[in-house]
C-alpha cells in the first residue's frame, strides 16, 4: 500500500509526464513579445475603479502588443482583496481580444495560497501566470527553498508558469542555478526578469536554450540589450504609455536592424526612467500619462 509521500510523488510524476508529453508535442505557449504590466485604477473611496479599467483596455487594444500583464508590480496587487485580484482577472479577459494573452500576476507568500490563487485566476481566464518570489521572509528564500516553492505551483497549475523576478521589489535574486532547474519542469516555461543585469539575462538564455525556455525583459530600459542575449520580449511599464514606441523596438531588434533600434532605445531612456521610478507621482510621470490616455486614477500607497 503506498504512504502519502509515495502517493503525491507517484500523482506529480504522471502530472509532469503528461504536460511533457504536450510540451514535446509543440503546444508550448508562445510568450514572445510585448506586454504592458497594466495599472488598476481606482475610485476616490478605494474601490477597484472597473470603467476606468475597461476604457484603458480599448486603449490597449490598438496597439500591437502579445497580451497583457495583470497585477504585476504596476497593478498594486497588495491592495486588493483576494475576490478583487480574481475578479479583475476576469474583467480583463471578457475585453481582451481573443488573440492577445492574459498573463496573470498570482504570487502570493505561501506555497498553498499561490496554489488557489494561480488555480482560481486560471478559472477566471488567465493563459498563463507570472509568479513572483515569495519575500516577506526573504533571508531564508534561498534556491533550495525557491525551487520547491515553484515546483508545487507549477505541478498544481492548469496553466503554463512564467517565473518573476524583481529584486528591487523583493530584496532577493531568484538563483541562476534555481532558474536552470526550474526550466527543466514541463509547466514552467519562461521568466521575466526585472534586475537588468544583462549578464545574468544572457547566462539564462544561454544555460536553458535546450529547453525552450523564454526570457522577458522586466524593463524598457534594457530591452534592446536583452534581444541581444537572446531574449524573446518584454514586460515593460512604459509601454503602459508608449506602447506603440516599445513595440516598435521591439520589432526592430527581431528583424535585426539594430541602427535604428539603438537610436530608438536611446529616445526611451528618459521616458522609461520617468515612468518606472517616478510613477504614481512627478510631472515627468503626469505628462507621460496625459500623452498615452492612460486612467491612473487613485493610486493606492497604503494599505486598506
Amino acid at each position: 500500500m503506498l504512504s502519502v509521500r509515495s502517493f503525491n510523488i507517484y500523482t506529480r510524476s504522471i502530472a509532469s509526464l503528461w504536460r511533457r508529453s504536450s510540451h514535446c508535442a509543440g503546444q508550448t505557449l508562445d510568450i514572445s513579445g510585448i506586454y504592458p504590466p497594466i495599472v488598476t485604477p481606482f475610485t476616490q473611496k478605494g474601490e477597484v475603479d472597473y470603467q476606468s479599467l475597461y476604457k484603458n483596455l480599448q486603449k490597449y487594444n490598438n496597439i500591437p502588443f502579445k497580451g497583457l500583464v495583470v497585477q504585476g508590480s504596476n497593478g498594486e496587487y497588495p491592495y486588493l482583496s483576494t475576490e478583487e485580484r480574481i475578479e479583475v482577472v476576469r474583467r480583463v479577459k471578457q475585453a481582451l481580444p481573443k488573440a492577445k494573452l492574459l498573463m496573470a500576476g498570482s504570487g502570493c507568500e505561501s506555497t498553498k495560497a499561490t496554489i488557489q490563487m494561480s488555480e482560481n485566476m486560471a478559472s477566471a481566464g488567465a493563459d498563463c501566470l507570472l509568479v513572483v518570489t515569495p519575500c516577506f521572509y526573504h533571508g531564508r528564500m534561498d534556491g533550495s527553498a525557491l525551487i520547491h516553492h515553484y515546483i508545487q505551483v507549477a505541478d498544481s497549475s492548469p496553466v503554463p508558469i512564467v517565473l518573476y523576478n524583481v529584486p528591487a521589489s523583493t530584496f532577493l535574486d531568484l538563483p541562476v542555478s534555481a532558474v536552470i532547474e526550474l526550466s527543466q519542469h514541463p509547466n514552467i516555461i519562461g521568466i521575466k526578469d526585472s534586475g537588468g543585469d544583462i549578464t545574468r539575462i544572457g547566462l539564462i538564455v544561454h544555460k536553458t536554450r535546450s529547453q525552450d525556455f523564454q526570457v522577458l525583459a522586466g524593463s524598457a530600459g534594457f530591452l534592446m540589450a536583452s534581444y541581444t542575449v537572446g531574449a524573446v520580449g518584454g514586460v515593460c511599464a512604459l509601454a503602459n504609455v508608449l506602447g506603440q514606441e516599445v513595440c516598435e523596438l521591439a520589432q526592430l531588434c527581431t528583424s535585426g536592424e539594430w541602427d535604428k533600434a539603438r537610436k530608438l532605445q536611446y529616445r526611451l531612456i528618459e521616458p522609461n526612467i520617468a515612468v518606472s521610478v517616478l510613477l504614481p507621482c512627478g510631472k515627468e510621470a503626469d505628462a507621460c500619462a496625459e500623452r498615452s490616455e492612460i486612467y491612473y486614477g487613485q493610486i493606492k500607497n497604503q494599505s486598506r
